[in-house]
């Protein structure tokens, strides 16, 4: 009996020493769970094309999008054409970024499983880039969430029309006293924001090497738009997704809307790539050092 637990013990030693240093979230523990890691996304999918879900997520991209911006300029509208000229008697800066920052969260939550709850063309880039979807799908993605955009902004105009066009429609700009590399940098930063959380929040080997840390991955998407908004708010009214600020702009249309427009494209598209390379290339790329 003796020499059996001896064996045991001894077992155990050798197993230990075989297993990696590191921390938990570097997989180091014994009780991680397996993780398997799925194929890149091919590039082009065909069979994609006769799918019925492929079509029913772009379907659900544009609905989402839609309900986006009709909560989100609503709000806007509310306070910046509050009559009393204070913004005191509204929901103000705050409940605008709460309005932005809990759609989203209500939004990804009904949508993720059905297109991944995506509603932004930058977030849709960064995981392109990441190779977690086709360049088909991607494409698709970014028409049907810009429609949904330009439609949700229309719906608000129809509503308040005197409203809408004399208060700047929710068209994103560059404010004054900010210069066009102040409001680039900060679309840029702000997106990556979103972006890397976006990435943390949905990422499914973290979910099996760290499950005894449970997570809503669109409460912490949600509220990273609202810390972005209450942030960025007062340089460029906040953009970060590309079919929000032109589906205001072309809805708007007035020269204020596309003076600065490129910016909310290009800031937006840079803030996602740089997060998609800062998770693929430094998050997912976790060193591990043998006792060996």
């Amino acid at each position: 009996m003796e020499g059996k637990e001896e064996d045991v013990r001894l077992g155990a030693n050798r197993y230990s020493e075989r297993q990696p240093i590191g921390t938990a979230a570097q997989g180091g523990g014994a009780d991680e769970k397996d993780y398997k890691e799925p194929p890149p996304a091919p590039l082009f999918e065909a069979e994609e094309l006769t799918s019925w879900s492929f079509y029913r997520a772009g379907i659900a991209e544009f609905l989402a999008t839609f309900l986006f911006l009709y909560i989100s300029v609503l709000t806007v509208m509310g306070v910046v054409g509050n009559p009393s000229g204070s913004k005191c008697g509204t929901v103000g800066i705050q409940g605008i970024a709460w309005s932005f920052g809990g759609m989203i969260f209500v939004l990804v939550y009904c949508t993720a499983g059905i297109s991944g709850g995506h509603i932004n063309p930058a977030v849709t880039f960064g995981l392109f880039l990441a190779r977690k979807l086709s360049l088909t799908r991607a494409v698709f993605y970014m028409v049907m969430q810009c429609l949904g955009a330009i439609c949700g902004a229309g719906v608000v105009k129809g509503f308040q029309t005197t409203l809408y066009q004399g208060n700047g429609g929710g068209a994103n700009s560059v404010a004054p006293g900010y210069t066009k590399g102040d409001g680039l940098g900060a679309e840029i930063v702000g997106t990556f924001v979103l972006v890397y959380t976006v990435f943390s929040a949905t990422d499914a080997k973290r979910s099996a090497r760290d499950s005894h840390v449970p997570i809503l991955a669109p409460l912490p998407i949600g509220f990273a738009v609202f810390l972005v908004h209450l942030a960025t708010i007062p340089i460029t009214g906040t953009g970060i997704n590309p079919a929000r600020s032109l589906g205001a702009a072309i809805i708007y249309n007035k020269k204020q809307a596309w003076d600065d427009h490129w910016i909310f494209w290009v800031g937006p598209f840079i803030g996602a790539a740089l997060a998609a390379i800062y998770h693929v290339v430094v998050i997912r790329a976790i060193p591990f050092k043998s006792r060996d």
